[in-house]
């Protein structure tokens, strides 16, 4: 997936902070005030617990702890009043590293290491040696390494480039480039090298994007995919769990992708004709900068908009997955 020479580029500290902050774990209709914070980690070994940590707190009394020491955790969330919780018979992640040396081959990428890595944790909580709560992930097959490729294949050729941006306040709050070679991911550029090349914003982020895309191309080639909308937007998107969401945003522009390939066409509900359609616009918006053909594009799309349920081109739905991630409904 990275390449061994991979370069970040563009990046201030309030920009990596503004990305990380996006896949932040919040609830979709609760107030972030008195929530659980935090998680806690406990190891246990012949029935005895060995071991207490909490991410905030730091280390825990276990003398306290081991008169009644929760069996689940679920009860050691509940307990010490956090986010997520983690019982591990000791033993348990040593296991995981040698089988991981024992299974790993040398020409093994990162994509093959990381799902064999996570095939083994599954193992151990399959076999009841790992306890983590809330389980997010249950039911969530483990997709193979062809598949991943295949995807990010269909994302971003060889040469080509992917792009995020949201805007907050009629300017660019923070974007994310990544540049595909023949061996993986070999740039990720940040916002900070291409805001001075994005000229004069009209403060209206559904045309400025385009400056945006232009700016990205110059410095890291054709676009094979750019998302773009405002902060606030991905924030709520990421958590809502009513169908169709991304779809209907998608429909009526609260987020734009341009351009768009069919491989997440397709999952999003938009049909091939909708897709072609959104290129055509793309074209004419630069063709007519009066803004004559526009409209009646915006209009031919708005027509041919759908709310279709996600393909099954994988084995688990991506933007569910990425809900459940980040959600903290349990």
């Amino acid at each position: 997936m990275l390449s061994s020479d991979v370069r970040f580029e563009g990046f201030t500290a309030t920009d990596w902070v503004r990305v990380l902050s996006l896949f932040r774990p919040r609830r979709a209709d609760a107030p972030e005030a008195g929530r659980p914070r935090g998680g806690v980690v406990a190891v246990h070994a012949g029935g005895r617990l060995r071991k207490l940590m909490h991410t905030d707190a730091g280390r825990l009394r276990i003398d306290d702890a081991q008169r009644a020491a929760p069996r689940t955790a679920e009860e050691l969330a509940a307990r010490h009043h956090a986010s997520w919780a983690a019982v591990i018979e000791a033993g348990a992640l040593e296991a995981i590293v040698e089988r991981f040396g024992a299974r790993i081959r040398r020409g093994d990428d990162f994509i093959a290491q990381s799902l064999l890595l996570l095939q083994l944790a599954r193992e151990e909580v399959l076999a009841g040696k790992i306890d983590v709560w809330p389980a997010r992930l249950r039911g969530v097959p483990m997709p193979s390494p062809g598949v991943v490729r295949g995807t990010l294949e269909s994302l971003a050729g060889v040469g080509k480039t992917m792009v995020i941006g949201l805007f907050e306040g009629g300017e660019l709050w923070t974007s994310v480039a990544m540049r595909r070679d023949a061996r993986g991911i070999n740039l990720i550029l940040g916002p900070d090298e291409v805001r001075k090349d994005m000229g004069l914003l009209a403060g209206d982020w559904r045309r400025d994007y385009r400056h945006l895309s232009r700016a990205i191309e110059e410095r890291a080639g054709e676009l094979s995919l750019g998302c773009f909308a405002e902060a606030e937007t991905i924030r709520k998107l990421e958590v809502d769990p009513s169908p169709g969401a991304w779809a209907r945003a998608v429909a009526v522009r609260d987020v734009i992708l341009a351009p768009v390939p069919a491989a997440l066409a397709i999952p999003l509900g938009i049909d091939a004709g909708r897709a072609a359609l959104s290129a055509l616009r793309a074209i004419a918006e630069r063709i007519d900068p009066m803004g004559i053909v526009g409209p009646a594009m915006r209009a031919m799309l708005e027509r041919a908009g759908t709310d279709s349920e996600m393909a099954a081109m994988l084995p688990f739905h991506p933007l569910e997955l990425l809900r459940k991630l980040i959600s903290r409904e349990r």
